[in-house]
Parts: C-alpha cells; sequence; structure tokens
C-alpha cells in the first residue's frame, strides 16, 4: 500500500476497530498471506550452528538465513537520513525493516533490542540500522512522526511507540492516540498535523520499502540484513546474540 500525505492523514482518525482495523492490521498478523505473513525465528528453521552459552552452557541454535543480500547496495545511502546506534565501522551490521503496528516488531524491540544494543552496539561490535516498511496508514504515521521528532528522540520516539503499541494501533481515535503520544516529544498540535501533510516524507517512506521489497526480497516484518544475508522474524537475545557471535 502506497500512501499519500492526505491518505495518511485522513486515514488515521478514521481507523477503528472493527472490518477496517482487522483489514490494516492483516499484514502483521500470524493469519496473513504467504506475502506478508510474519514469520518467527523462534519456531522456524533448522539450525546450521550451535554456540554455547559460557554462562548457563545452554547450546543455542544459530538462526538460519533464509537467503543473500549484495550488503554495499544494502548499505547504499537512501532517500532518508540513516537513523542508526553504534559504530559505522563496526564489523556487524544490521539493517532491521520493521513495521510500527508489527507485533513481532514490538516485540523485538521491547524485548530483545536494548539488550542487543548494551551488549554488542556500546562496545562497537555491532551497527544496528533502523529502517522503514510500513503495511498500513497508522504505522507509516507513527514512523514519520518519529522522523520529524528532534534526530535524537527518533529512536525514543520508536521505542514508546513500540511500548504502546498495544494501545495507538488499537485505539478507536488513532489520531488523537497519536498525538497524546507526539507531544511527550515536544509535537503541537500543528507540528503534529504538518509532519503527518509532509508529502516528501511519505514518499521517501514508500520508497525506502518499496526498494527494500524489489532489492533485498523484504516481505514481512521484522526482517533483519545481516552481513549479507536476510533473517525474517522476531529473535531473541540469546538468538540474535549466537548469530551476532558467529560473525564475529
Amino acid at each position: 500500500m502506497l500512501l499519500t500525505s492526505n491518505s495518511v492523514f485522513k486515514a488515521v482518525p478514521k481507523l477503528a476497530g472493527g472490518v477496517a482495523l482487522a483489514v490494516l492490521l492483516a499484514a502483521c498478523s500470524d493469519s496473513g498471506s504467504d506475502s506478508t505473513k510474519l514469520s518467527n525465528a523462534e519456531n522456524e528453521g533448522t539450525a546450521t550452528e550451535v554456540q554455547i552459552d559460557p554462562v548457563t552452557t545452554a547450546a543455542v541454535d544459530v538462526p538460519t538465513a533464509d537467503g543473500d543480500v549484495d550488503m554495499d547496495e544494502v548499505m547504499k545511502a537512501g532517500p532518508l537520513k540513516e537513523m542508526y546506534l553504534g559504530d559505522a565501522d563496526a564489523p556487524v551490521k544490521i539493517v532491521e525493516y520493521m513495521s510500527m503496528t508489527c507485533p513481532h516488531c514490538a516485540a523485538f524491540h521491547n524485548d530483545t533490542f536494548k539488550q542487543i544494543v548494551t551488549d554488542y552496539v556500546d562496545t562497537g561490535k555491532v551497527q544496528f540500522i533502523l529502517r522503514e516498511f510500513p503495511f498500513d496508514p497508522r504505522a507509516t504515521a507513527a514512523i514519520m512522526l518519529a522522523r520529524c521528532a528532534p534526530e535524537d528522540k527518533f529512536f525514543p520516539m520508536v521505542d514508546v511507540f513500540m511500548q504502546q503499541q498495544s494501545v495507538w494501533a488499537r485505539a478507536e481515535d488513532a489520531r488523537q492516540a497519536l498525538l497524546d503520544i507526539s507531544k511527550l516529544a515536544g509535537f503541537t498540535q500543528e507540528t503534529f498535523e504538518a509532519c503527518l501533510t509532509n508529502q516528501k516524507l511519505v514518499d521517501d517512506v514508500n520508497a525506502v520499502r518499496t526498494k527494500a521489497a524489489e532489492q533485498f526480497g523484504v516481505n514481512s516484518t521484522p526482517t533483519f540484513l545481516i552481513n549479507g544475508k536476510r533473517y525474517s522474524g522476531n529473535m531473541s537475545v540469546e538468538r540474535m546474540s549466537a548469530l551476532i557471535d558467529s560473525m564475529l
């Protein structure tokens, strides 16, 4: 679904529960079609390598990649400024494509992401890049608002949206719910509306998603492109750690 600024702005207040919400969130549900169904790396795939946790001595399966990607192409500059954490020269590059209304993306960010940042990003081993792959107008609106915030508030806004996903993604009045959260980052009614009617930003978000789908085979969220390999589905701290360790 390619959106215009008008469709983003107008769709948000109309996306109440029932059929409308079910359709919008279908792309991020376990019952979706093959092209949009979210795979769960916790339950799929056969490990090709096993890492041993030095503390628990428990075997941790290294997730199996579901495809190869040209990492040089992945890392080329796109229409939007790259939003990342960590050292640009880190040996492991992780690019996550995510949708703000995707429950598996929220699970990753709420349960795994912060520990990976502490263990690998802050220690110079990983550069973690976050890119947009919205499945519906609410997801597009949320990531646009994060983009419109001051740069140092981008990741904190993503964190808040993910932590409160069940509130705004299912709200009868999604527009008001998004505005309430955005005000925590300093938005006013005027800057909120200006952001969601920014046609260039909508076009750029659409372009990031289109390139990911057409060039890198991304068709579900979250999808991680890591050092030339593509992995689909949420990962626990243990499984992503095992994967990163296998590349160091």
